[in-house]
């Protein structure tokens, strides 16, 4: 895609609806698997080829917990250590992907991950679901000026609203008030999402109520359902997660779509979205009108019953990256914002990062464990006050 492309992408005016197949860390590390699924990604419709630049250390503490895997539990700090490739990795799959006229997008974890995709020069980034209340990375992205896509899954109003006031704040918004470099994923954080979940008729809601072009990111098992539902709404992207079998060892491969699959989404996405009244008549006479009625749900924003144990643990909070004594300085040297995960305790929100730094520990704090009030003593006085 060329720049004008790009531009038309971020401004909802293609035509039709955006393709984004989600390959995360479905490569493995393995340079020829990569291009392997490029290559797919790209012959099964694909506009935009997205990938994960993953750190362990910025996303999850080493005492996290256990996921569970075809060969049993892994920890899941190890999961994603394993799965470190570095800039060099990313950038032989941005020269693939570019190769084939698709757009390369690629998710940052943290401020080191965010910074090397920018070296990378990346021409667009994207804010997964569980980042969008990590405040020191949002600030971080919205200087670049890039165009930014941000996914809303595990999210309340209040969370969408401050992360697109960020951007706001950094200049993205235009002289009518819109951002012509900001587009928004309506998303739902569970790993299958049941359709019913989905409340589709959000989509129109967010994007009157934040002036945002908002398409959709499904988790869904189903190939076609939610994709050629939301293109019949004027979604402006589906993103799909995309696989070579739903059998490989990816982490998200059991709820990808595989090369055939994908390509019957891509057309049924690309019918939907020139004739939308007839498709929405056509997906309910096939899954039934009941079925399509609970998955447009009622357009008003909330957490989806799916989603609604990972609040507050799938998304950051501040936590220990060592252990704490009672009396040290609450910094960036001891203190990470990471997702709690599976056995933790949560901390407090990133937005509260600047009022935390600088204050005394209150107690000894474990390593890992979240910082809440309690953790957080009186200011540190200044080097050399009385």
């Amino acid at each position: 895609m060329n720049t004008e492309e790009n531009a038309k992408l971020f401004r909802s005016d293609f035509g039709r609806t955006f393709i984004i197949a989600e390959l995360g860390t479905s490569h493995g590390g393995d340079r020829a698997k990569g291009l392997e699924l490029v290559a797919a990604a790209c012959e099964a419709g694909a506009d935009v080829v997205k990938f994960q630049h993953v750190y362990a250390d910025e996303i999850v503490h080493p005492a996290t917990g256990f996921v569970p895997l075809p060969g049993g539990p892994v920890a899941l700090y190890d999961r994603f250590k394993a799965l470190e490739t570095g800039p060099l990795f990313l950038a032989s799959m941005k020269e693939a992907v570019e190769a084939r006229g698709a757009l390369f997008l690629c998710t940052p974890f943290g401020e080191r991950s965010a910074r090397e995709l920018l070296e990378l020069g990346v021409g667009m980034m994207k804010v997964a679901s569980p980042e969008l209340n990590h405040g020191p990375l949002l600030s971080q992205l919205a200087g670049y000026g890039l165009p930014t896509i941000l996914s809303t899954g595990v999210s309340t109003l209040a969370d969408i609203e401050k992360a697109v006031n960020m951007f706001r704040a950094a200049g993205y918004a235009s002289a009518d008030g819109s951002c012509d470099r900001l587009t928004m994923l309506h998303c739902v954080t569970a790993y299958p999402t049941p359709e019913e979940d989905y409340n589709l008729n959000l989509l129109h809601e967010l994007s009157t109520l934040f002036g945002l072009p908002v398409g959709v990111s499904d988790h869904s098992r189903h190939p076609l359902l939610i994709p050629a539902l939301a293109a019949s709404l004027g979604a402006w992207a589906v993103e799909k997660h995309f696989c070579l079998s739903r059998s490989d060892d990816g982490l998200d491969d059991p709820i990808a779509l595989p090369p055939a699959d994908f390509t019957s989404m891509v057309r049924a996405v690309h019918e939907a979205s020139r004739g939308a009244s007839y498709a929405l008549d056509a997906l309910s006479n096939e899954y039934g009108q009941a079925k399509v009625q609970a998955i447009l749900g009622t357009g008003r924003k909330f957490l989806a019953p799916s989603e609604q144990d990972n609040y507050g643990r799938t998304n950051r909070s501040m936590h220990a990256k060592r252990p704490i004594r009672i009396g040290e300085i609450l910094s960036s040297d001891n203190i990470a914002i990471l997702r709690t995960e599976k056995v933790l305790r949560a901390g407090l929100s990133p937005w509260l990062i600047e009022t935390v730094h600088g204050r005394l520990a209150a107690r000894d704090i474990e390593d890992g464990q979240g910082i809440v009030w309690a953790d957080v003593g009186a200011q540190a006085k200044p080097a050399g006050g009385s």
